[in-house]
């Protein structure tokens, strides 16, 4: 039997022991799970928790914002580039051919006037207005070819066969006309009846059919020459800023990197990061230099150069229009009045100064045409080029001295216009006739400030279109180039880093 041990104090039995605790369940794997360890909700899920694993994603982020900067910059030069082609080398210059179209037409049609007006009489000047006749109208045969060649739309093409075919048509009747009042051998006098109603069809085609025509290829190639700068010039500028923002995030994960790696490696500076920071920071500060002159050369090119061409170019050819004028009013009595009201019109056109009657507009042009650069008194297209801001102050003295000149120039073919009219309306046609011939001298000096003038802006703009083309040449190259370098820069940095984390491990 087995004995029962008892209290030695009371004698009674010792009651039994408690059993032992069950052992702990042991979670799977054998380790129990720390707080510390327990696994990131939410975003924190998507963090990288390795020190490879953030090394990885600091260059992972490094590598694309360096191909979002360099997307950007190509994306940049490539409108800058476009912006200078269309301006500086395709319908800039169109625009320019068919100014000077627009002026040799007129031209045409007032040596046609001439010729017809001083008739065979010797010394009239019957050949040299001939002579100068064929070569206008040479001249505007090749200023066509060229405004065909360069015509990349189909309505383009088709104005410029129009005005081609009108341009026959207008000849024919010049020719029918010089050649009847040839047959009439006169040699000074009134033409018939006849040859002046042939005229009056030639120059009402040309006044209606083929300047309007001429002049329309001149407004689409302007508009689309306005358009391409408002959006190219745009683009460059917000390409700018995009540089300069990528470029800036870029150089602030590259030195966020620098700083995590100092820390957990322990070492004051990765050389490859730092000069991959230095390679962005000249990256951008280049680019965005670059960029800045490319807007700028836009900017030169479309107003400074182009704007003013175009205004001048028109301005000259419809004072030449209005001298011509000045010989129908002599030639066509017929239509003096409806001459005399559209020399008027054109004349304000030119250079406007309030007036009601052509003897008031006189009045007024012969007073103080004097100006200062943006505060020009009169308008009109001479107006515009007196008021057109200009960015240096050599620029505005020089191209105020040019205005002058001509604003110079002007008033003396203005005092001999109402010297001819006064004669004319004084019964003195003969008398007329001569100092019309006499004033040719006066306005051929107008015509050559004007083309002087025209001149300068012309240098202008191809200096701009020049900066352009030079500004970006070879930044096709350099830019793939870089950012090859600052990537190869990015991982040299990183590796040595990774293979010094695995060997740690």
């Amino acid at each position: 039997m087995t004995a029962v041990q008892q209290s030695p104090a009371t004698g009674q039995p010792a009651p039994s022991p408690p059993p032992p605790a069950p052992p702990a369940r042991r979670r799977p794997g054998g380790l129990r799970r720390r707080a510390s360890d327990a696994a990131p909700a939410g975003v924190a899920r998507l963090l990288p928790r390795t020190v490879a694993s953030r090394v990885r994603t600091l260059t992972v982020l490094a590598i694309v914002l360096l191909v979002a900067l360099l997307a950007v910059a190509w994306a940049a030069i490539a409108n800058a580039r476009e912006g200078v082609r269309v301006i500086g080398h395709d319908a800039g210059p169109q625009v320019v051919a068919t100014g000077d179209l627009y002026f040799q037409l007129t031209d045409m049609d007032a040596q046609l006037a001439n010729a017809l007006l001083v008739g065979d009489a010797a010394g009239g000047g019957r050949d040299q207005a001939m002579e100068r006749y064929n070569e206008n109208r040479l001249k505007a045969g090749e200023a066509l070819l060229q405004a065909a060649n360069l015509a990349d739309e189909r309505t383009e093409e088709e104005t410029a066969r129009d005005v081609l075919d009108a341009l026959g048509r207008y000849e024919r009747l010049a020719g029918q006309a010089l050649l009847l009042d040839g047959q009439s051998n006169r040699p000074s006098g009134q033409p018939s009846q006849e040859v002046i109603d042939l005229y009056r069809q030639a120059t009402d085609l040309m006044k209606l059919d083929l300047l309007p025509k001429a002049y329309n290829l001149t407004l689409d190639n302007g508009t689309l020459v306005r358009h391409t700068y408002e959006e190219k010039r745009s683009a460059v500028l917000a390409g700018r800023t995009w540089i300069i923002i990528t470029g800036l995030a870029l150089l602030a994960t590259l030195a966020g990197f620098q700083l995590y790696l100092a820390r957990r490696y322990r070492r004051l500076l990765n050389v490859p990061l730092a000069l991959a920071a230095l390679g962005t920071l000249v990256l951008v500060a280049t680019s965005a230099a670059m960029l800045s002159g490319q807007a700028d050369s836009l900017r030169q090119a479309k107003e400074e150069g182009f704007d003013s061409i175009l205004s001048l170019s028109r301005a000259r050819a419809i004072s030449n229009s209005a001298s011509a004028d000045e010989t129908r009013f002599l030639l066509d009595p017929g239509r003096a009045d409806a001459y005399e009201q559209v020399y008027l019109s054109k004349s304000q056109t030119v250079l406007y100064l309030p007036a009601g009657n052509l003897t008031q507009y006189n009045q007024a042009v012969q007073g103080d045409l004097s100006f200062e650069p943006g505060r020009a008194k009169f308008l009109g297209f001479f107006g515009t080029e007196a008021n057109r801001p200009m960015e240096s102050a050599e620029q505005r003295s020089e191209m105020a001295g040019g205005l002058s000149k001509v604003l110079s120039a002007y008033q003396k073919v203005q005092a001999n216009d109402r010297r001819m009219r006064d004669l004319v309306h004084g019964g003195q046609r003969a008398q007329a006739v001569d100092a019309r011939g006499r004033a040719a001298a006066d306005f051929t000096a107008y015509d050559r400030s004007l083309q002087e003038l025209i001149g300068l802006h012309q240098k202008k703009f191809d200096e701009a279109v020049e900066d352009g083309d030079d500004g970006t040449s070879g930044w096709y190259t350099i830019l793939p180039v870089a950012g090859v370098a600052i990537a190869l820069l990015v991982l040299a940095g990183v590796r040595p880093r990774l293979a010094e984390y695995r060997w740690s491990k």
